[in-house]
């Protein structure tokens, strides 16, 4: 499972320019089953997309092509992690790690 981190690197207004191509972007990433969650960070200086069933190179290629990204006024940073546990609503992501 991965959490994407992104951090605003241009001003709000600019990133807002950009708002309907990224909620377009998300929405299909929701409807291809690998975003499970997402939303602003507080303060609203960027947000957290959780993610999972791919690998890191896939992940990284979605980032890239996020419009937040396209349009310079984000960056990324991605951190991998293994789901052990979970609320029973997101059994299905969770991981078993090799013994």
């Amino acid at each position: 499972m991965f959490v994407m981190e992104l951090t605003y690197t241009a001003p709000v207004e600019s990133v807002e320019e950009e708002m309907d191509a990224h909620i377009a972007w998300l929405d299909g990433h929701y409807a291809s089953g690998v975003f499970l969650a997402s939303g602003r960070k507080v303060p609203r200086d960027g947000g957290i997309i959780l993610a999972g069933g791919i690998t890191r190179a896939e992940i990284e290629k979605i980032a890239t092509e996020d419009p937040f990204t396209v349009a310079g006024v984000c960056e990324y940073r991605i951190t991998e992690f293994i789901a052990t546990k979970t609320s029973a609503d997101l059994a299905t992501v969770r991981e078993n790690p090799a013994a």
